[in-house]
């Protein structure tokens, strides 16, 4: 991780008819982390919450981030899922082995699903901040929209039509363009958003998505049936 992982953030662009954050100097999207693939720690303890300090030893204000969560919280096994809403793979993780996650595993109390967000560029992050205009209850339906039509909003290279394509599956969730434009053009949140991801990316090791730490064990990417193993094994069946 390094002092780029801010860069995003210091560069702010209005455009008419709405509002779009951290483009890179040139007009595209600013890569967070050349270093990071897409590829097909612990337990979570308030990761999240307080303060926290960025690259440069500055205080970034993090309590602002909500963690995302799905399922008992008292659940036996605990996933953290970390993906991009850029990454192909990420997606058909949760149009695929996500769902049967859920319904075989979350919904019947055996797994506690937290999401956390990974930033590969711009989009991604633009991304993480219309999913998070609903607040908690809305967020999974939203991203479950920004999965399904990945190909659709993130496949411009005009980062005004991007903003404008995630504007509208925000509309469709039923949140306002006040309300759109108020998240996007929220530069202390996206900061505060990728300070969660570096210091969560450092002290768990995620170098690809879509990464899974399981009870505390780091995995990469896998099939349903490799997570029916490795919940099996957390639960201490």
């Amino acid at each position: 991780m390094n002092r780029n992982l801010l860069l995003i953030a210091s560069l702010v662009v209005l455009v008419a008819g709405g509002a779009y954050l951290f483009l890179a100097r040139d007009g595209q999207p600013q890569m967070t982390e050349a270093g990071m693939t897409e590829a097909g720690g612990d337990a979570p303890e308030g990761a999240n919450a307080g303060t926290e300090s960025d690259a440069e030893g500055a205080s970034v204000d993090t309590s602002g981030v909500v963690e995302m969560v799905r399922g008992d919280p008292d659940a036996p096994v605990t996933i953290v899922e970390y993906s991009s809403f850029t990454c192909p793979h990420c997606a058909n993780f949760n149009q695929g082995i996500y769902r049967q996650l859920m319904e075989n595993y979350v919904e019947t109390g055996q797994v506690y699903f937290i999401k956390r967000e990974v930033y590969f560029d711009a989009y991604g992050l633009w991304a993480a901040l219309v999913a998070r205009c609903g607040g908690p209850e809305r967020y999974h339906g939203i991203v479950e929209m920004i999965y399904a039509e990945q190909r659709r909003w993130a496949g411009s290279n005009d980062g005004a039509e991007v903003a404008d394509n995630l504007r509208r599956i925000g509309r469709r969730a039923g949140l306002n363009n006040e309300q759109l434009d108020a998240c996007l053009s929220d530069r202390d949140m996206a900061t505060a958003l990728m300070e969660v991801y570096r210091g969560n990316a450092e002290r768990y090791g995620i170098r690809s998505t879509p990464s899974f730490v399981i009870n505390g064990e780091l995995h990469g990417n896998m099939s349903y049936g490799e997570f029916e193993q490795v919940i099996a094994a957390a639960a201490g069946d």
